[in-house]
């Protein structure tokens, strides 16, 4: 499974972006991770393949994943936004076998005026 992620860049804070991360296959659980500088990369948000979700308290109400099976993408819509967001972020998944995990390349998320 290849995973390739977009949508990162510069925002105020206070703005809004959208991640998106495609899987080359068919996968079940896909999450976004985070990592800023001198920090251990955290766990965002997760949605499993029906649908369920999850969240670190600190996007709660901000943040909302979502996923598109039909096309194997999973996405972060990313409201309000503050400078500690600021972090690479990475999608993740694990294939339909349950067996693996496979991460994509991060994408640079910038909160700063």
């Amino acid at each position: 499974v290849q995973l390739q992620a977009s949508g990162g860049g510069l925002v105020q804070p206070g703005g809004s972006l959208r991640l998106s991360c495609a899987a080359s296959g068919g996968v079940n659980t896909m999450a976004w991770y985070r990592q800023a500088p001198g920090k251990q990369r955290e766990l965002v948000a997760s949605i499993t393949r029906p649908g369920t979700t999850g969240y670190i308290d600190s996007v709660k109400g901000r943040f909302t994943i979502s996923r598109d099976n039909a096309k194997n993408t999973v996405y972060l819509q990313m409201n309000s936004l503050k400078p500690e967001d600021t972090a690479v972020y990475y999608c993740n998944a694990q294939n339909l076998g349950r067996t693996n995990y496979y991460w994509g390349q991060g994408t640079q998320v910038t909160v700063s005026s």
